[in-house]
Parts: structure tokens; C-alpha cells; sequence
């Protein structure tokens, strides 16, 4: 377990939940209490009375017979239900008995709130249906075999039937009571854990039940179970008619029994399709968004409210690739305005680091790099003597020799330049350019600077800005001298592959000039 510094819930009294909080949890309480009295009354109570006084024929004193069982099996089943309910209830009362829960108990509570709905159902078919359909049934089987009772032991397979089929009713009804008492304390337990450990909670996109699984169930139920409940009522009216009509009645029940079930399973299916299919179609959209996808959109073939959610959601990514289109913008201008401010300093080598882009670009694409990893290169070859920026005036625009002192000075800047970056936020976006930065002066024979580094050792990002550097000041003229015609300076570069620069790139950037494709405009 880990160990914070815990902060109090704002309102709390010292070493007491706070008083809001207890307010909140007892509602939540009361909630559920009077929902499980709902579903129970119509549930339990209704087939029960109704089953037992309008539907069997039996003197006064069974039917009070029977209504003892009923209250006996329905103490039974509240004491089971009881001690399970508190057995769910426990993670989530924990934290509002103690005025300083812990992370950990937070998010015990957080999903254990959101898994109340589904505890609800297995509560129902749990001690609820079990707890009062056995000792029922048994206390039904003693009454019959002592002649207390007297009607055939079918019954009671018919009544278990029945049971089964209310409890579904009824965990039907809890599900969906539970999901919209559930939504305060989920609220609370996130903010809670918002201003005690600055950490929001979410389920992060785990399913715990499936829309689908849910309205497929619920319209087979809402459609099916009335018409099984009627059929089984029938059958115990029904005795001690001629057996004759009990077999044609029954031929014609099951022929409208097939046909009621099969349209509710047809019903349903369509009715959680039709509600699936939006969903299942935003969250494909959502996971390409996810993974920087921002050209998809979510089908917009919707009549129903789903159409304004669809449409929210693609207005949303329009939105979203407007600000990104916006950023991108920024972003080269930056990088622009960067070089731009280096050439700035000696305008003989203005348009340098454009240049040397543009060239660096141009051997990405014909080594058949991808979109990002070409606007990787170009970037970086953007940036590569920023480092320069730090170099002084009488060194950086000196036009005669270099001392050996100031040459050192000069042999900085791809450290320089690699330092200057890093200062720039956000980090983890920088870092990709930070390589060929630093590594734009070294030599394939290991005899550059600033690490000395050989082969494919340098970061291949530096070994492209190396060539494209060379080239274009090679070809660039100078105060001092005029720039090398094309061919000359790709017959040295040829001459450099394998010692100087790297032999693949070297020759790739030689059969691209050759094509005539160079950026330059030189000839």
C-alpha cells in the first residue's frame, strides 16, 4: 500500500467523515431500500397474493396456510439478503466511516460502486430468489405430506417456475434503480480522490455489462415473461376441466407461447442492434482519434438521438483538427523563425539551414522514409546550427583564418545547439532532434566532432545533415570566395564517401542530383 500525505475533504471535522459526506451515503441508503421495497412489492408480493388468492381454489384456512409460508419464506430471505447486501456494501462504507480514506480504498469503492447494478441482480436470483423459494417449497412439501394443504405437488413446480420468472422481473428493475442510484456516490468517491491525492478515477473504458447484453435481455423479458406467467396460471385454472379441452387449450397456448418468445428474441435483438450500432460506430471513430487519426468520422446515419451525438462528435474533430492544423502551423513557423535568427547573424549564409532541409529531405525520400520520419529530418536539419546562436560575432563571422582556439569555439556549437533544444518544453517532443543536432559534424571514418563517433554508430540523422551541410557550403558563396560549381561539389562528396560521409546516403543524395532533382536551383 502506498503512503500519502493525506489531506482533508474540505467541511470535515477532525477525525469524523464529513457531515455532507454521511448525508450523501445515507440517501444513497434510503435509495436502495426503497427501491428493493418497490421491486419486491411488485415482484414478490404481486405474484405472490395474486397467484395464491386468484388463481388457487382452496378453502380459507389453506390460503392462511400459505400466506404463513410466504411470511416465513420472506423473513428467511431477508435475513440471506441481509448479510450479503452489507457483505457488498462494506468497500463503499469504509470510506465514509473514516474522515481520511486511503487511495486504495477509494478505488475499491469507486468500482464497487459501479459494479452495485450487477451485485443487485445476483443478490435477486441469489438469497433473494433462493432464500425464498427453498424454504417455500419445503414448507410446502411438509403441509402436502401432513394434509394440512391440499393441492398436487405440480403446483409447486409451477410456482418455482414462476418465482424464477419474477425474480428476473424484479432483478430487471434493481439493475436499472441501482444505475441511477449509483451516479451521486460515483461523482463524490472521483472528487474525493480528486482533493485527496490530485488523481481522477475512471473505469478506463472497461465494460462491466454490455449495452447489447442488457436491452436483449430486458425486451425477452418485458415481452416473454407475462405471457409465460399467463400460461402458468392457466394450467392451475385449468385442472379439472376435461382432459380433452386442457389438450386442445394447450395446443393453441403453445402455438402463441412460440410465437410471443420469438418475437421477443427478434424484438430484442433489433432494439440492442439499434442502440449497438451507433456506439460500436463512435468508438471506432474514438480509438482512430486515440491513435492520431484525426480524418475519420463517425457514420452520421442516425434519425434518432444518436444523430446530434454523432454530430457533436464529428464537430468535435473538425475542431480538433483545426487546433492541430493551427499548432502544426506554429510549430514550423518556430522552427523557421529559429534558423531564421541564426542566418539572421551573417547574411551570406542566409537561407542556409532552408537549404539544407530542403537537401536532407530530398535523401529521406529517395531512401523511401515515411511522412514522419522525412518531417523528422527536416525539422532537425532546420535546428542543426542553432548551437551557433551561442557562438560569439568575432569567431561566427570572422572572414579570415580560425586560431585553433576559436575553431574549438566553432566545434561547440553542435553541443551548443543540442543544449538550447533541450531547454525547450515539452521535452519528450524535442527528443527526436536532439541526435542529428549534436551528431551533424561527425565523420564516417570517426574523425569528426564533437564524440569522435564512426559508421553507423552517428545517428543517421546526423549522417543525412552531414552531406546536405557539406554540400550547400560547398556550393554557397562566401565573402572570401565564390561557391563551387554542382559538379564539383558532388565530385567531393564522391570522392568522401566511406571516409567523410556515409557510402549508402552519400550515394543515394548523388543519384538524386544526377536526376536533376536538385532543390538548390543551381546549375
Amino acid at each position: 500500500m502506498t503512503h500519502h500525505h493525506h489531506r482533508k475533504i474540505e467541511g470535515s471535522p477532525k477525525g469524523s467523515p464529513d457531515p455532507d459526506s454521511r448525508k450523501l451515503y445515507s440517501t444513497f441508503l434510503r435509495t436502495l431500500l426503497r427501491n428493493y421495497l418497490f421491486g419486491s412489492t411488485v415482484a414478490v408480493l404481486g405474484f405472490g397474493v395474486i397467484l395464491i388468492f386468484n388463481t388457487l381454489r382452496l378453502p380459507f384456512s389453506e390460503l392462511m396456510l400459505l400466506i404463513g409460508v410466504l411470511a416465513v419464506s420472506l423473513l428467511v430471505m431477508l435475513v440471506c439478503e441481509l448479510i450479503v447486501f452489507f457483505r457488498h456494501l462494506a468497500p463503499i462504507r469504509a470510506i465514509f466511516r473514516s474522515a481520511h480514506p486511503t487511495e486504495e480504498e477509494l478505488a475499491r469503492a469507486y468500482l464497487q460502486t459501479h459494479r452495485f447494478p450487477l451485485l443487485a441482480v445476483k443478490r435477486t436470483f441469489g438469497p433473494h430468489f433462493l432464500g425464498m423459494s427453498i424454504p417455500g417449497i419445503l414448507l410446502c412439501l411438509l403441509l402436502i405430506g401432513s394434509g394440512w394443504v391440499h393441492f398436487p405437488y405440480h403446483y409447486l413446480i409451477i410456482a418455482g417456475g414462476g418465482a424464477l420468472m419474477v425474480a428476473s422481473m424484479h432483478a430487471m428493475f434493481e439493475f436499472y434503480l441501482t444505475s441511477i442510484a449509483i451516479r451521486p456516490l460515483v461523482t463524490f468517491i472521483r472528487s474525493a480522490n480528486i482533493t485527496l491525492y490530485n488523481r481522477d478515477l475512471t473505469l478506463r473504458g472497461s465494460v462491466l455489462v454490455s449495452i447489447r447484453t442488457k436491452f436483449q435481455l430486458s425486451a425477452f423479458l418485458i415481452g416473454t415473461l407475462p405471457l409465460l406467467l399467463f400460461t402458468l396460471a392457466s394450467q392451475i385454472r385449468m385442472d379439472g376441466i376435461p382432459q380433452s379441452d386442457s389438450q386442445a387449450y394447450w395446443q393453441w397456448a403453445g402455438i402463441i407461447l412460440a410465437i410471443g418468445i420469438t418475437f421477443s428474441l427478434f424484438g430484442a435483438s433489433l432494439l440492442s442492434r439499434s442502440i449497438q450500432d451507433p456506439i460500436v460506430s463512435l468508438q471506432r471513430a474514438m480509438a482512430a482519434v486515440q491513435d492520431g487519426n484525426l480524418e475519420v468520422k463517425a457514420d452520421d446515419t442516425y434519425s434518432d438521438e444518436f444523430s446530434k451525438l454523432v454530430a457533436g462528435f464529428n464537430h468535435m474533430l473538425e475542431g480538433l483538427k483545426e487546433r492541430e492544423k493551427r499548432n502544426n502551423q506554429l510549430v514550423q513557423s518556430y522552427f523557421f523563425t529559429l534558423a531564421a535568427a541564426l542566418d539572421a547573424r551573417d547574411a551570406y549564409t542566409a537561407g542556409h539551414s532552408e537549404r539544407v532541409a530542403q537537401f536532407s529531405v530530398l535523401i529521406g525520400q529517395h531512401a523511401g522514409w515515411d511522412e514522419p520520419q522525412v518531417e523528422l529530418i527536416r525539422k532537425t536539419a532546420l535546428l542543426h546550427d542553432i548551437g551557433k546562436i551561442g557562438v560569439r560575432d568575432a569567431v561566427l563571422l570572422k572572414e579570415g583564418r580560425l586560431t585553433d582556439e576559436e575553431f574549438h569555439q566553432i566545434k561547440q556549437h553542435p553541443i551548443l545547439g543540442e543544449n538550447i533544444i533541450k531547454q525547450i518544453e515539452p521535452a519528450d517532443e524535442m527528443a527526436p532532434f536532439l541526435p542529428g543536432i549534436r551528431s551533424h559534424h561527425e565523420r564516417y571514418d570517426g574523425k569528426g566532432y564533437p564524440d569522435g563517433l564512426a559508421g553507423a554508430d552517428i545517428p543517421l540523422l546526423g549522417r543525412v545533415i552531414a552531406i546536405a551541410d557539406a554540400y550547400d557550403a560547398m556550393t554557397s558563396d562566401r565573402p572570401y570566395r565564390k561557391g563551387m560549381t554542382i559538379e564539383r561539389a558532388l565530385s567531393i562528396l564522391e570522392e568522401g564517401r566511406g571516409t567523410q560521409w556515409d557510402p549508402d546516403l552519400t550515394d543515394i543524395f548523388l543519384r538524386a542530383m544526377s536526376d536533376g532533382l536538385s532543390l538548390s536551383g543551381k546549375s
